[in-house]
C-alpha cells in the first residue's frame, strides 16, 4: 500500500512539473530587414520604366531610365573639346619634328652657331610649350568626359540589391528629383519577425531563446531563436519589441504576415 502510494506522489509531481513547463504566447509580423528606397540622383524627365509592382528584379537591373538631353548635349560638346585637343597636340608634335629635323640638317652642315639654328631653337621651345599646354586640356577633356559619362550612368536607375518591387510612384513623364521616393524594393531572403512582449513578461525571455512559430494562413510551422530585445518600451502599451530569426522553407512568406510565437519557458524562472 505504501509502495502504491509513492508512485501516486510521484506521478502526481511529474504531471505538476509538466504544467509548470508552460510557453509565453505573443503575436508577430514578419518584416524584412533588407527594404530599400529607390530614388534618382538627378532631376529629370522619366523616360522609361522597366518593372512594376510585384515584379523580382536581381541586383544591378535598370529600373527606370532619366531623359538625357541635355547631358547628351554637355557629352557632345567634351567630345569635341578632347577631339580638338588631340589634333593640335598633334599639330604641335608635327611641327616640332620638322624643326628638330631642320636643327640637325643645320648641325650636320656645321652651323650651330648661325642664326638660323638660334632661331630653329626659339621656334622649338615655342613648340614644346604648346605641345604642354595642349596635353593639359587632353587630360583634362578626357576627366571631364569621365564626370560626364558617370552622371549619364546615373540617368538609368539601377536596383541595389535582388527582390521585389512593392511600391512604384512613378509614371513615364514625371519629373524626378534627388530625394524623391521612386520604388521600395522588399529582399524576402532576409525576413524575420517581430513581436511585443508585456514589461511583465521580459523576465522570462532572454535573448538565443528558441521559439515555435507558426503562420496560420500558409499552415506552416517552424522554428527561431530570439535575436535581439529592443530596449526600448512602448511607453503607452508597457511593452518590449523582440527580433526573432526564423527558418523559411517556402517561397510563400512575404513581409506583413501574421504570425504565432511560442517562447520557451525555463521552468526554474517560474516565480510562485
Amino acid at each position: 500500500m505504501k509502495n502504491i502510494l509513492k508512485i501516486f506522489i510521484l506521478l502526481s509531481l511529474i504531471n505538476i512539473s509538466h504544467l509548470i513547463a508552460i510557453d509565453l504566447s505573443i503575436t508577430g509580423t514578419v518584416v524584412s530587414y533588407n527594404q530599400k528606397m529607390i530614388g534618382p540622383r538627378y532631376m529629370g524627365y522619366v523616360k522609361n520604366i522597366y518593372y512594376d509592382i510585384g515584379d523580382r528584379v536581381d541586383r544591378e537591373d535598370t529600373l527606370f531610365e532619366i531623359e538625357s538631353a541635355e547631358f547628351d548635349i554637355l557629352k557632345n560638346q567634351a567630345d569635341l573639346a578632347l577631339e580638338q585637343a588631340v589634333a593640335m597636340v598633334d599639330m604641335y608634335r608635327i611641327r616640332l619634328s620638322a624643326i628638330n629635323r631642320d636643327k640637325s640638317l643645320l648641325k650636320s652642315r656645321g652651323m650651330v652657331n648661325s642664326s638660323d639654328f638660334d632661331n630653329l631653337d626659339i621656334a622649338a621651345n615655342n613648340v614644346s610649350a604648346g605641345l604642354a599646354a595642349m596635353q593639359v586640356l587632353v587630360k583634362n577633356a578626357s576627366e571631364k568626359i569621365k564626370q560626364i559619362s558617370t552622371i549619364t550612368g546615373y540617368l538609368e536607375v539601377k536596383a541595389p540589391n535582388s527582390g521585389i518591387i512593392v511600391e512604384k510612384r512613378i509614371r513615364v513623364g514625371d519629373l524626378v528629383a534627388p530625394g524623391m521616393l521612386s520604388m521600395i524594393i522588399v529582399d524576402l531572403q532576409h525576413l524575420r519577425i517581430e513581436g511585443e512582449i508585456s514589461e511583465s513578461d521580459l523576465f522570462y525571455v532572454d535573448k538565443n531563446q528558441r521559439v515555435s512559430i507558426t503562420i496560420p494562413s500558409l499552415d506552416y510551422k517552424t522554428s527561431g531563436i530570439i535575436r535581439s530585445i529592443v530596449p526600448s518600451a512602448n511607453p503607452m502599451a508597457h511593452t518590449f519589441k523582440v527580433i526573432i530569426d526564423f527558418r523559411k522553407k517556402i517561397r510563400k512568406i512575404f513581409p506583413g504576415m501574421y504570425a504565432k510565437v511560442l517562447i520557451h519557458i525555463d521552468e526554474h524562472k517560474i516565480k510562485n
